[in-house]
């Protein structure tokens, strides 16, 4: 009986499914980071800029460059992630902001950063998934 778990979890829960909740998962957390820096539809506040250039201060970044940049960036990579749409560029693309995040910002928070990293890792491994744009586009079938 528990030798069968495997293949009816396979069943249950396939890859397509699999990666499209880490899709989700982790453009939600993403998106709502920078939905916290605007205003309206694209508008930075205040408070925005005053972040890059004391808590988020970069090297070799200028703040408001920083602050533009990243902020675009939450919006519109985890719209792409969600859409399946260049899934592995834009995962790779998150993984490196996660590692200035950590490496610059909050080096304590590793355990949530690791978390991030594990949601990310299987999508610039295996891609978006037989449920993503990216599929749909390539005409592959499975």
């Amino acid at each position: 009986m528990i030798a069968l778990a495997p293949a009816v979890l396979k069943r249950v829960l396939p890859e397509a499914l699999l990666l499209l909740v880490a899709r989700v998962g982790i453009a939600s957390v993403f998106f709502l980071s920078g939905r916290t820096k605007v205003t309206g539809f694209l508008q930075l506040k205040p408070s925005t800029y005053t972040l890059f250039r004391s808590e988020y201060a970069l090297p070799l970044v200028p703040p408001d460059w920083a602050a533009h940049l990243a902020t675009y960036a939450e919006h519109l990579f985890p719209l792409l992630l969600v859409l399946g749409l260049l899934t592995r560029p834009v995962a790779a693309a998150l993984l490196g902001m996660t590692l200035v995040i950590e490496v610059f910002v909050y080096p304590d928070a590793w355990p949530t950063h690791l978390t991030w990293a594990g949601l990310l890792l299987p999508l610039l491994a295996y891609g978006g998934g037989a449920w993503s744009l990216d599929r749909v586009l390539s005409g592959q079938r499975r």
